[in-house]
């Protein structure tokens, strides 16, 4: 029996308008011909994410994963698509069905200190979304932020201590707490242990299983770092310059990767097994969501690209083990 949807992105996209700057509307005042530029920050992606399990975003820097993050967390509205959820359609919620939806997820973001509010306390950083939102009565508040800290690792303790007081590692546990005081149900991690140290990275992992074990949470786990994702996650979604070209269980896509871009990021990898290879970073540059390349966006650095490749954009196809995978040169396998 499958687990229910908790949310499910159908053609998603998120456009950006780069409007002309100072000089350029100089320009155009002078008679140049000036235009607005889109930024194509997520293409027409679906994404179906289950009760309970942790699915991996894995991508380059500028592949729209945190932009996809926040569209699902609803902090940036879709250009184009919809989103579904247990209680209907994301964008038309309202009221009620809106508040709950907005606590039921939430983010996690890569860097504490610029998402804490410096001039705040912890106890005030933790305690007031629950106090605000009616979960906890102010004469719990106290009481309840110290079973928030405690259930993240942090020493009640320091409540009255202010981020900068804090290590890296702490302040991203703060951070973790300030999403758990609503009780949300799904809990969004853009890069949220990239900017530590290793050690503290995976007490933060530990941290993130621990919860999810207690609470029953599900995990949209956003990371450029594979040993991490492959960790972690139940399932594994590989983004590229806005698209989605592989998803499917972690243990597949790390046993079997069909895309040339799941297999080029997959080499890079340090292993045991390959210890004395020398590691090349992906031939080319990504290319500029400003101007995307026409059919495969993958084709400019991809040693198989054929004619087809520059002209047609390939679609994602069905494959055994619930592994999809967008790649012409997959048309005839198995």
């Amino acid at each position: 029996m499958s687990t229910p949807i908790l949310m499910q992105a159908n053609q998603v996209s998120r456009l950006f308008e780069k409007r002309p700057d100072y000089a350029e509307r100089l320009a155009g005042l002078l008679g140049a011909n000036v235009a607005s530029h889109t930024v194509h920050a997520v293409d027409r992606v679906d994404l179906t994410i289950h009760q309970g399990e942790v699915v991996g975003l894995v991508g380059e820097s500028g592949c729209g994963k945190s932009t996809l993050g926040r569209v699902l967390a609803g902090i940036l509205p879709a250009s184009s698509g919809t989103i579904q959820t247990p209680a209907g359609e994301l964008a038309s919620l309202a009221g009620q069905a809106a508040h709950a939806q907005r606590m039921a997820t939430q983010m996690i973001f890569q860097d504490p200190m610029s998402s804490l509010n410096p001039r705040k306390r912890v106890r005030d950083i933790i305690g007031e979304a629950p106090l605000a939102h009616g979960i906890v009565a102010r004469r719990d508040c106290e009481d309840y932020v110290v079973e928030v800290m405690r259930r993240v690792g942090l020493d009640p303790d320091f409540r009255n201590r202010f981020p900068h007081q804090f290590s890296g590692g702490q302040r991203q546990r703060v951070g973790i707490g300030r999403a758990l005081a609503v009780k949300p149900k799904f809990l969004i991690c853009d890069e949220s242990i990239a900017a530590l140290d290793v050690s503290i990275q995976a007490q933060i992992l530990n941290l993130f299983m621990d919860l999810r074990h207690d609470l029953g949470l599900t995990y949209l786990f956003i990371s450029h770092d594979l040993g991490v994702v492959q960790r972690i996650s139940d399932r594994t979604v590989i983004m590229y310059l806005g698209r989605i070209v592989e998803s499917g269980p972690t243990a597949e896509i790390f046993k079997v990767p069909r895309h040339p871009y799941t297999q080029a990021l997959l080499d890079e990898v340090p292993r045991l097994s390959n210890r004395k290879r020398r590691f090349h970073a992906i031939k080319g540059e990504i290319p500029s969501p400003l101007n995307p390349p026409a059919g495969c966006h993958f084709h400019p650095r991809c040693p198989h690209a054929m004619d087809r490749c520059r002209t047609e954009q390939p679609l994602l196809r069905e494959f055994g083990a619930g592994q999809q995978a967008a790649c012409h040169l997959l048309d005839n396998a198995p």
